[in-house]
C-alpha cells in the first residue's frame, strides 16, 4: 500500500514538473515569437524610415532643379529685358541722329538724288521737285549735269529728285506729264504746287 501511495506521489511530481516545462517552453516559444515580431516591427520601421528618407531626398532634389530652373529663367528674362533696353537706346539714338541730320539738312544746302519711295518720303519734309529726265534726251542731261555741278547752291531744306521718264509712268500719269525734261513741284502731301518744262538748276531756284 505504501509503495502504491510512492508511486502515486512521484506520478503527481513527474505530471507536475511535465506542466512546468511545457509552461517554460511555451513561454520562451510565446517570448521568441514576440521577438520576431518586434524585429519584424523594427525592420518595417527601418524600410519605412528609407522610404520616406527617399522620397524627402528626391522632393528635395526636384525643387533645387525647379529652383535652378527658375533662377534660369530668371538670368535668361534679365539678359532679355537688357537686351530690350539696349535695342531701345540704340533706336533713340538712331532716331537722335536722323533728327541731327534732318536738321543739318535744313541748315546745310540741299539735295540733288534720285527717287525713290525712300528718299521722296525724305524729301517731302522740305520743297520737293521732281525730274523728269530721260537718259536718252540732250536737254536732260545737261540740266542733269547742271543741277550736280551746283548742288551746293540748291536752297536748305529742297529736294529735286531725279524720276525715271520711261520708267515710272504711274508718276507720270499721276501728275499729268507728257515729255521728259518736265519739272514738278510737290508739297508734303505729294499734291501739285507747280509744273513747268525745260530749264536748269537757276529756273529751279527761282520757283522755290
Amino acid at each position: 500500500m505504501k509503495q502504491t501511495q510512492g508511486f502515486g506521489t512521484m506520478g503527481i511530481v513527474g505530471l507536475v514538473a511535465a506542466a512546468l516545462i511545457v509552461g517554460a517552453i511555451a513561454v520562451t516559444l510565446n517570448n521568441n515569437k514576440m521577438a520576431d515580431e518586434k524585429a519584424m516591427m523594427a525592420e518595417k520601421i527601418q524600410m519605412e524610415e528609407a522610404a520616406m528618407m527617399e522620397k524627402k531626398a528626391m522632393e528635395d532634389k526636384v525643387m533645387m532643379e525647379k529652383d535652378a530652373m527658375m533662377k534660369q529663367e530668371g538670368t535668361m528674362m534679365d539678359k532679355t529685358d537688357d537686351a530690350m533696353m539696349k535695342k531701345d537706346e540704340a533706336m533713340k539714338a538712331d532716331d537722335s541722329m536722323m533728327k541731327k541730320e534732318d536738321s543739318a539738312m535744313m541748315q546745310k544746302s540741299g539735295t540733288y538724288a534720285t527717287y525713290s519711295a525712300n528718299s521722296l518720303a525724305m524729301a517731302q519734309k522740305g520743297k520737293t521737285v521732281l525730274f523728269f529726265h530721260a537718259g536718252w534726251c540732250p536737254t536732260c542731261r545737261t540740266a542733269d549735269a547742271d543741277i550736280k555741278n551746283n548742288a551746293t547752291t540748291i536752297p536748305a531744306g529742297a529736294t529735286i529728285l531725279k524720276v525715271d521718264f520711261d520708267k515710272e509712268v504711274a508718276l507720270k500719269q499721276n501728275y499729268g506729264v507728257t515729255s521728259q525734261h518736265t519739272f514738278v513741284e510737290i508739297d508734303a502731301n505729294g499734291g501739285l504746287v507747280e509744273k513747268w518744262s525745260g530749264g536748269n538748276l537757276a529756273g529751279i531756284i527761282a520757283k522755290l
